[in-house]
């Protein structure tokens, strides 16, 4: 337990961003109490849960969002592949089904982003938050605007996915200890709905089905492999690869050298 606390008074040192302020003072980042206390709090309950799953927590994780039925999954890796640990319905999300395009149209994103030690927060305005990474390299050649997109607590939504601070909670501390635990980041994948075959034809008439169209490549890749793959861009178009850690011990199976 006195590693566990260790671990969770550590991980306050690393939060940079605040969801809808200004950037808070060193010092308030620094004394910060409220992670300290909620990973003191959830950290051995979630314990019990992941190893019902065969999982620690720590592990390497990977977020989905699908916005049309409200829901966040959230998947632990184990061994070579990722295991769903749980659905978290979605509080509240804005905006319509589909991509955002600039800063104050109150949509939610959709696409493919990643989230690094320094993007989590635990003096949010909205309990705990961390921000996804939007814009990033595809929404920036396509002209689109946008700041502080986040998954935080409370109701509230303006762009954002609120959680209620009990699922935040849950939610920023797997994060947390796995960034703690040696993940340099972890994706977040964010779809308009799930994007089943079914759910493609539903939706074939929208302005947005080729841009889905290029989102259910890397959808169907982790549906297929249970692996996150490596996202590109290239040709203003998502490219979807094998993720580095993957073709490495495919490599090793094989008896070949990667360098």
């Amino acid at each position: 337990m006195k590693t566990l606390n260790r671990i969770c008074l550590l991980s306050v040192l690393t939060a940079l961003f605040v969801c809808f302020a200004i950037f808070p003072a060193q010092a308030d980042i620094l004394t910060s109490e409220t992670s300290v206390t909620v990973c003191k709090r959830i950290a051995p309950l979630l314990e019990t849960e992941l190893s019902a799953l065969g999982v620690e927590l720590g592990n390497p994780i990977f977020i989905r969002i699908f916005k049309e039925s409200h829901e966040l999954e959230l998947w632990v890796q184990q061994d070579e592949e990722y295991k769903l640990f749980k659905t978290y319905e979605i509080c509240n999300l804005s905006g319509d089904l589909g991509p955002k395009l600039k800063e104050g149209d109150a949509q939610s994103p959709e696409g493919f982003y990643s989230v690094s030690e320094r993007q989590l927060n635990p003096n949010s305005h909205y309990h705990l938050s961390f921000d996804i990474g939007y814009p990033n390299t595809y929404d920036k050649l396509h002209g689109r605007t946008g700041s502080a997109l986040m998954i935080h607590g409370d109701c509230i939504s303006v762009g954002c996915f609120a959680m209620t601070d009990s699922r935040i909670e849950e939610i920023y501390t797997l994060a947390q200890e796995a960034l703690r635990n040696g993940q340099s980041f972890f994706r977040v994948h964010i779809f308009p709905f799930r994007m089943t075959e079914a759910n493609m034809r539903r939706h074939k008439n929208s302005n947005w089905f080729s841009f889905w169209q290029n989102l259910k490549q890397g959808y169907d890749y982790f549906e297929k492999t249970k692996m996150p793959p490596q996202i590109n861009v290239a040709g203003k178009r998502y490219v979807c690869a094998p993720d580095y850690t993957e073709t490495a011990r495919n490599l090793r199976k094989s008896n070949k050298i990667y360098n």
